[in-house]
């Protein structure tokens, strides 16, 4: 069987279409992959949004911050630690902080955890909304927080001092003179080594917060508790219970295609398939013209038929139940007028002929 020009040109034009559509719905899925800040997804589809938590400073108007989120920052106790700490969630803190150890002045106002010993302000990390959901737990983590650790350079002074012998001990190792020889050379060593070991990335204190699901309606704001440090007091570790740790379901974002959308999109594509494709059988296989190359065109003209029929009857309904408008009267001309001047005409005559027989 041949096919005509025009019919090669309407099916190369549905491949075309085709073709065009699936490259947008891939398009489409790329942008729904974008994450905002302190939200995550699960690889189960739970979707994770702790804006509410993060508490906001108290606008000059007098309104309300967004979420309905609080005013004020998180405390936590630090019970035998012996120190008190505070922190925010996905934001810098609310109070301002100054004087912090280790840490630049422009830095100062992006501190999101830190506590305060004998005076001293120490930073916990600086802020980040970097939310991660793994497994069942939801993770979040400040870093670049304030120096930690020993220092080297001190433990070698002291090193130094506890290994050499003082000069008026009543007892010698038989070993002393050839020590005392080789003394300047060891001491050589080890000070270059305390200097490697002090030229080396200092280690920086940080805090991760572990969230867990709180259930309770009434609840309110996240509560927040300290659970423990490392020996070398770097690394900070937090439990906060919020009720918007609770997995959710992820709203629709401006400009992304939602469930909606593709079931429509998949919908008029059938749609322009049958079409197309109808017309193409009808107009090559069966040789149709004008409106019988429509696929199924006598289904379609007799429900059109239908509907067509059912608003005629609808209408024709309601205008009877429409009252008469008021100001108008019969005309005596009309065949209205000319019926019941017809009656009175009939009555007087029986009126007439009662009065004759009455006589």
């Amino acid at each position: 069987m041949r096919f005509s020009s025009e019919s090669r040109l309407l099916c190369s034009a549905i491949f075309c279409f085709l073709s065009l559509a699936s490259v947008s719905l891939a398009a489409d899925a790329d942008k729904t992959t974008t994450s905002t800040a302190c939200t995550a997804s699960s690889t189960s589809g739970a979707f994770f949004d702790l804006r509410p938590d993060t508490a906001q400073k108290k606008s000059p108007d007098g309104s309300k911050p967004a979420y309905g989120a609080p005013t004020v920052d998180y405390h936590a106790r630090g019970y035998d630690y012996g120190s008190n700490f505070t922190l925010n969630i996905c934001g810098a803190v609310v109070e301002p902080v100054d004087g912090v150890i280790g840490v630049e002045d422009s830095k100062w106002q992006n501190i999101s955890a830190y506590y305060t010993s004998k005076g001293d302000v120490y930073s916990l990390g600086l802020q980040s909304g970097a939310l991660v959901s793994r497994g069942k737990e939801l993770v979040l983590q400040y870093t670049g927080g304030s120096p930690c650790g020993k220092s080297k350079k001190k433990d070698e002074s002291e090193f130094e001092k506890r290994s050499f012998t003082h000069s008026g001990a009543a007892y010698r190792d038989p070993d002393y003179g050839r020590d005392e020889e080789d003394a300047p050379a060891a001491s050589a060593t080890r000070t270059a080594k305390a200097t490697k070991e002090t030229d080396e990335p200092k280690r920086r204190k940080s805090a991760t917060i572990f969230f867990s699901c709180d259930r309770d309606p009434g609840a309110g704001a996240a509560q927040v508790s300290f659970i423990a440090t490392d020996p070398d007091e770097c690394s900070y570790v937090f439990k906060a219970k919020s009720q918007h740790a609770c997995a959710g379901v992820e709203p629709h974002k401006p400009g992304s295609v939602g469930p909606g959308s593709v079931f429509l999109i998949i919908f008029a594509i059938a749609i322009l398939v049958y079409l197309l494709g109808g017309i193409f059988y009808q107009r090559t296989v069966a040789h149709a013209r004008g409106w019988k190359q429509l696929p199924n065109y006598t289904l379609w003209a007799s429900v059109w038929s239908f509907i067509c029929d059912f608003f005629v009857i609808a209408t024709s309904s309601c205008a009877r139940l429409l009252p008469n408008r008021r100001g108008y009267h019969y005309i005596s001309g009309s065949p209205a007028g000319r019926g019941r001047s017809n009656r009175e005409d009939e009555n007087r005559l029986i009126d007439q002929y009662d009065e004759e027989w009455e006589d």
